[in-house]
């Protein structure tokens, strides 16, 4: 695990620290200005490779805990057995403190997922667009495994952002990279930007990425006592404690039930407005005290009972079930014949929302009882996943994020009609995309 030296480190003592936490052999990294990106990575990956019995690595910076560890795991080094990170940073020391640092670098489905988008890479000159770039663990492998490609990749997150930049960096991948900050649904701007009309392969890893996921702040977790926030962009002005302060009664029951598909919808979202008057909700240790209070201990889901209120705060605060569905069409058409589309889902209303959408190309648009289906009524999608991946025992054990993962692809097999392309270009939202979906 990682682990947080403590901020007095220097009258506590390494020794006694080291012995605290069964380090042995170490490696010294002291100050991130000493070096570069790639010198630091190539400092730290040198003196493990060198000494096969280093257990553990003192280090100034977060984000160099992170390359430690990548390097570990390039090296095939058991980071959770056997490594361990002892640092200490003036802005950031929660991120030694969470198991979230040594899986900041493991892709959901990885193989599944390269071996889905490379093949419509092969040719010279091929396009990725990643519209979830997180940071980058995905996308470095889809450029390894295709040399003639490049890849943009979009975040509307600045702090990822900046990592996945390093890290492509450090791969020797920055010359067939191009990052780009926006929010994916300004999908089509953002080709037009860059001057790029049809891509060959799109891939969306949806929900919270690992930085998200492990940074406390921002209160995107019920596990962590924290200002409510939940913005991926932290630029834009909504946030979660906006939410709960400023929406009717009304809102907060319709967003508890359509994005959290929440049982108890009505009582919670009744607790709020009362509690609000007296006390506002500015962090999730109270909004999570609040839905232990509200829900019967007898009618829980399993886990903790004020999952499914932060997931659908989170959704909306950044619209993400309205911007997936408006995504998706722009994706289809910036589509190359040949081109896919690779989506990770990690809940029921994002799967559904996918779903969807790649049926509408799946099927034969024509009446069941039409007795010859003209050629422009036949499928433009070809299925690629035969349903939805799953992870496997291994993979959950490996990763607990991918426990509720959902992968579908489909590839574009013709040209899309202009009927659909035009509806496409008029755009979706969760609400009618969904709706075509049950009349599919």
């Amino acid at each position: 695990e990682g682990i947080a030296m403590p901020a007095d480190y220097r009258e506590v003592g390494f020794k006694d620290t080291c012995e605290k936490y069964k380090v042995e052999h170490l490696v010294m990294v002291t100050d991130k200005e000493q070096f570069d990106t790639l010198e630091y990575y190539s400092f730290v990956r040198n003196k493990i490779e060198k000494n096969p019995d280093v257990d553990g690595v003192f280090t100034s910076s977060d984000i160099i805990g992170a390359y430690v560890l990548q390097a570990c795991r390039d090296l095939s080094i058991s980071v959770p057995q056997n490594m361990k990170i002892v640092g200490f940073d003036d802005v950031n020391i929660a991120q030694f403190t969470t198991p979230g640092l040594t899986t900041i670098h493991q892709p959901v489905l990885l193989r599944d997922c390269v071996d889905l988008v490379a093949p419509a890479l092969a040719k010279p000159g091929s396009i990725a667009v990643d519209c979830t770039l997180g940071l980058a663990g995905h996308s470095t492998a889809f450029l390894k495994a295709s040399p003639n490609a490049r890849l943009i990749g979009i975040d509307r997150d600045t702090e990822a952002l900046a990592l996945a930049t390093k890290r492509m960096e450090m791969e020797g991948l920055a010359d067939r990279f191009t990052p780009v900050h926006a929010a994916f649904d300004d999908f089509s701007q953002v080709l037009s930007d860059q001057g790029v009309d049809k891509v060959n392969a799109v891939f969306m890893d949806l929900g919270l990425s690992s930085l998200q996921i492990d940074e406390t702040e921002r209160g995107f977790s019920y596990s962590h006592d924290a200002p409510l926030d939940m913005r991926m962009d932290v630029t834009q002005p909504l946030t979660a404690e906006q939410v709960l302060a400023e929406y009717s009664f009304a809102d907060l029951v319709r967003i508890f039930r359509t994005y959290g598909e929440e049982r108890f919808s009505k009582q919670i979202a009744r607790e709020i407005v009362r509690r609000r008057e007296t006390e506002p909700l500015t962090t999730s240790g109270q909004l999570n005290r609040l839905v232990d209070e509200v829900v019967p201990q007898a009618h829980r889901p399993a886990g903790n009972p004020a999952k499914r209120v932060f997931q659908a705060l989170r959704i909306e605060v950044n619209g993400e079930l309205d911007k997936l569905a408006g995504t998706l069409p722009q994706i289809a058409n910036h589509l190359a014949v040949g081109g896919r589309l690779v989506v990770e889902s990690y809940h029921s209303l994002e799967d559904k929302t996918v779903k969807a959408f790649m049926n509408q190309g799946l099927k034969v648009d024509a009446p069941a009882d039409m007795p010859v289906v003209p050629p422009d009524m036949m499928p433009f999608f070809k299925e690629l996943t035969r349903g939805a991946i799953k992870a496997d025992a291994e993979e959950i054990a490996n990763n607990p994020r991918s426990a509720s993962v959902r992968l579908r692809a489909v590839e574009l097999t013709r040209p899309i009609p202009a009927r659909w392309r035009k509806r496409f270009d008029q755009g979706a939202d969760y609400a009618s995309m969904t709706r075509q979906g049950r009349r599919d």
